[in-house]
């Protein structure tokens, strides 16, 4: 019984339904845990919600017993580096109870010239797999209790384009990143249900 039960929750949270994991008060907040080494330069803002400040529930995920509608904020920043040749945006829950987080969104090939992103790509750009198993959007759903951060992490690159392999994950596009990194910025958002 009780390995069926650390299944069942395996598998609930692996797909996006995070179980409620008490933790460890004598714990630090988990890091951002993308280290690329480029300088933090890029401005990001958002007109949906405030740095640090909550998420509304129409950006939330509407499965697993989450209501939202899975609406994808938009996210907006600053000039890049010269040089840039591509840009990545990666949505990242680090406080998720999985070890390594957990992958809401991962944009790549997005144009140098691209300033914004919302629901929609520009052409060229790609959405890959979240960790619900799909490409898009995929919002916030974490257990009840204390809020979670949901860092959005604009990336220049200095590649015109990442061959990417079909079904990547976040963590290997995050790894594709070290080396190509020229500038990122990173806006956090919170939330809570």
């Amino acid at each position: 019984m009780r390995s069926l039960n650390a299944l069942l929750l395996l598998t609930l949270a692996l797909a996006g339904c995070h179980t409620s994991v008490a933790k460890d008060p004598t714990q630090s907040t988990p890091p951002l845990q993308d280290q690329t080494g480029a300088p933090n330069t890029l401005q990001v803002s958002s007109p949906d919600f405030e740095a640090d400040g909550p998420l509304d529930v129409r950006y939330a995920f509407n499965q697993f017993g989450c209501v939202g509608e899975n609406v994808a904020p938009r996210v907006e920043w600053s000039s890049v580096p010269e040089g840039t040749q591509s840009l990545a945006v990666i949505v990242h829950d680090p406080d998720a109870p999985t070890g390594v987080g957990f992958f809401h969104r991962v944009v790549v090939n997005l144009p140098p010239s691209t300033r914004h992103l919302g629901g929609d790509l520009p052409a060229g750009a790609q959405d890959l797999h979240t960790d619900y198993g799909a490409p898009g959007y995929g919002g916030p759903c974490p257990p009840p209790g204390a809020p979670h951060r949901y860092v959005f992490s604009v990336y220049a690159l200095d590649l015109p384009r990442l061959e990417v392999p079909a079904g990547a994950t976040g963590a290997l596009i995050r790894f594709s990143l070290l080396g190509h990194t020229l500038a990122l910025g990173r806006l956090i958002g919170t939330y809570a249900r």
